[in-house]
């Protein structure tokens, strides 16, 4: 019995030796678990930290990402506004250029204008000359034509006047015709001879006759109205002054007035008189008035 204890002594002696060892190792372990904890909490809190600063890193990037968004944008419109101010450049320096041919061919129109003046300035002046000229012959030819038709004749038979350039006799119609006819009276060679005389000594002039009437109705087998007795009164004069006084008839214009363009009211013996009358209009040839009004026959 006592071996056997004593055989078993060792044995105990090696589990108490084994007991103590892994109790030993176990501290060690739980020293170790421990420390392992602590460090797995240490690295729990960097991990959080660097979660954290992750977060802030990545709100930071999104912000600049927006801020860089923002500012290719505003780049982006600047680029906008200067290509702008480059085509208003572009646009303001072909408006200088344009501006510079205006104002070459402004100059040179105001030149050209200002001799155009000048030209016509000079015109004019020959113009007032022209009519100064004309008023002074046709105020002396109406003179002359009064001096000489006064002479034997009644005054209130004769009217002679200067209107702007022409010069207008007025012969009333006892004078030249017998009543209601256009046959000449014999007075009335004695009158055209006189005035053939001055129309003979201007062959520059031309010569209208206008014949009118007052407005009692006329038609018999020689005359239809007051227009075919004014034409043929003014057809009358004309075909003496040619035939009889041999006044160019390239001079000479025959026209019929009828009852129209009264001087008086025919509404009296005197008024419907002084309408019945034949009108010698004594003026320059077209020609002359033509030449006048064309500026290339200015004299240089």
């Amino acid at each position: 019995m006592n071996r056997n204890y004593l055989k078993l002594i060792p044995a105990l002696a090696l589990i108490l030796l084994v007991s103590c060892v892994s109790k030993k190792k176990f501290i060690a372990l739980q020293d170790e678990l421990a420390s392992c904890n602590e460090q797995l909490g240490k690295s729990g809190m960097s991990l959080n930290d660097y979660m954290n600063r992750l977060q802030k890193c990545q709100a930071d990037a999104d912000a600049n990402k927006s801020d860089l968004s923002h500012a290719m944008d505003k780049a982006k419109d600047l680029r906008s506004q200067l290509d702008d101010c480059k085509n208003q450049r572009d646009k303001q320096m072909t408006q200088v250029g344009d501006l510079t041919v205006l104002t070459k061919s402004a100059n040179d129109n105001m030149k050209e204008t200002l001799e155009q003046l000048a030209k016509k300035d000079q015109y004019i002046h020959l113009l007032q000359a022209a009519k100064s000229k004309a008023d002074s012959l046709n105020l002396a030819l109406a003179v002359n034509l009064k001096g000489q038709l006064a002479q034997g004749l009644d005054d209130q038979d004769v009217n002679i006047n200067v209107d702007k350039t022409v010069v207008m006799i007025n012969l009333s119609d006892k004078m030249l015709y017998t009543s209601g006819s256009a046959n000449l009276s014999p007075k009335a060679n004695e009158v055209l001879g006189k005035i053939a005389q001055i129309i003979n000594a201007r062959p520059d002039l031309e010569v209208m006759v206008e014949g009118y009437t007052d407005n009692v109705k006329i038609k018999n087998d020689c005359v239809k109205d007051n227009w075919d007795l004014s034409v043929k009164r003014a057809t009358a004069v004309v075909r003496v002054l040619q035939t009889k006084y041999n006044i160019d008839p390239n001079r000479l214009i025959a026209a019929g007035r009828g009852e129209f363009n009264t001087l008086a009211s025919n509404d009296t013996p005197e008024g419907r008189s002084t309408n019945r009358r034949t009108r010698i209009i004594i003026l320059p040839k077209l020609n002359q008035f033509y030449d006048l009004l064309d500026p290339d026959k200015v004299p240089k």
